[in-house]
């Protein structure tokens, strides 16, 4: 099968969640012997790269603009995907992107959409958009074949909102085992001795919330322990120093950290916090559970049904007061982020990218199937003829 994966910046991964599951699909999907083509952007992935882990790539041009960027460089690849690459399958991801399922759906292309974690409820959106996203929300399940998220919670919003149940596939999580700690030395960093924040520097992922929060600590209660953050966002410089000038000394903005320096970070840290009050299923609080972190989020509903009992959560409608309480527990009870340490392990294993995987590849061959020519009519079936034989566990 032709998969052709549209929407996200692009592979290698170096932005946020969509582009390390297009990166672990890929990668996992070419290993199986499909052919995956991955649509990129000029301003993420070097355009000398055409291939990467199997997977085809193709750089199309954008707007650079908050509001364009993502739908310019759909729109151009879902033609593209129409008139050249003809896959048998595309798989777009965020909601935003739905109306383009018309153009590969239009072309006799079976279509899936993951919608993500409902981007119409971000913060950073102004009116307009925000009813445009919505306006795509609610269409997405008819105009693509198949539309799901990566969060029963979200699932459950988005059906109570626009009235249709969407499927549901995990978002995976594989710990590389990077545990070094050059990263550390070059932040002047001990393990044990921060708290980690990882995202994008936007008001709904609240990092600003973390940094009042961590500042009202004293550095006595606190054991010289400091708070790392680490990530960035294109076009919320505003917001970016905003959050900077609030921190104290002891707080760290590295910018953004991948690859091996990020999981050296998540590895050596004393807990991880992440107090995001949108989206569905946060990557970073998956490889937070898999590092073995003990960690604190908003009790935003799909937090709450990512870390299940082996994480803490704080009152997201109450905001600093109550992380502040919780982020003081922690700190004086190492032997209770011990046990949660070890509970997180253990909560990660329910996740891998080989399992969600295999959920995907189920789904985009039942859709390339049911795109197919169909049934025979019933005058032209053999009646007498026997059956196909019965493959276990199906009826």
């Amino acid at each position: 099968m032709r998969v052709a994966i549209l929407g996200t910046r692009g592979i290698p991964a170096s932005y946020s969640g969509f582009e390390t599951a297009a990166e672990q699909l890929a990668s996992r999907l070419t290993d199986r012997g499909h052919e995956v083509v991955v649509y990129c952007r000029p301003h993420v992935v070097d355009r000398r790269l055409t291939e990467w882990k199997g997977a085809r790539l193709v750089h199309l041009p954008t707007l650079r603009n908050k509001y364009l960027d993502t739908f310019a460089h759909t729109l151009l690849s879902a033609v593209h995907a129409a008139r050249h690459v003809r896959p048998d399958v595309a798989l777009f991801f965020i909601a935003g992107n739905s109306p383009m399922c018309l153009i590969t759906r239009g072309a006799g292309i079976p279509t899936v959409i993951n919608v993500d974690g409902l981007d119409s409820d971000r913060s950073k959106w102004p009116s307009t958009a925000k009813r445009y996203l919505r306006f795509a929300e609610r269409n997405a399940p008819r105009w693509a074949d198949r539309a799901l998220t990566d969060s029963h919670a979200v699932a459950e919003i988005f059906e109570q909102r626009y009235g249709q149940r969407i499927g549901v596939v995990p978002y995976g999580v594989d710990d590389p085992g990077h545990t070094g700690t050059e990263t550390l030395e070059r932040l002047g960093l001990k393990p044990r001795e921060y708290i980690l924040f990882v995202g994008r520097l936007e008001p709904e992922n609240n990092p600003h919330v973390l940094v009042d929060a961590f500042a009202r600590i004293p550095n006595e209660r606190a054991r010289g322990m400091k708070l790392v953050v680490v990530g960035g966002a294109p076009y919320a410089d505003e917001y970016i120093t905003q959050v900077m000038r609030k921190g104290d000394p002891r707080v760290i903005f590295p910018g953004y950290v991948f690859g091996r320096g990020y999981w050296e970070l998540q590895h050596h840290a004393y807990a991880f916090c992440a107090p995001t009050e949108v989206g569905g299923t946060h990557p970073v609080i998956l490889e937070a559970l898999a590092a073995g972190n003990c960690v604190i989020v908003n009790d935003h509903a799909p937090n709450v049904e990512t870390v299940g009992e082996a994480g803490l959560t704080f009152s997201g409608s109450e905001g600093v007061p109550s992380l502040t309480a919780q982020l003081e527990r922690v700190l004086d009870d190492p032997e209770m982020v011990a046990s949660y340490r070890e509970k997180a392990r253990e909560r990660a294993k329910q996740y891998s990218w080989d399992a969600v995987t295999d959920q995907y590849e189920q789904l985009l061959l039942e859709v390339c199937a049911a795109g197919g020519p169909g049934a025979l009519p019933d005058h032209l079936l053999d009646h007498d003829a026997p059956g196909p034989p019965a493959v276990a566990g199906r009826p």
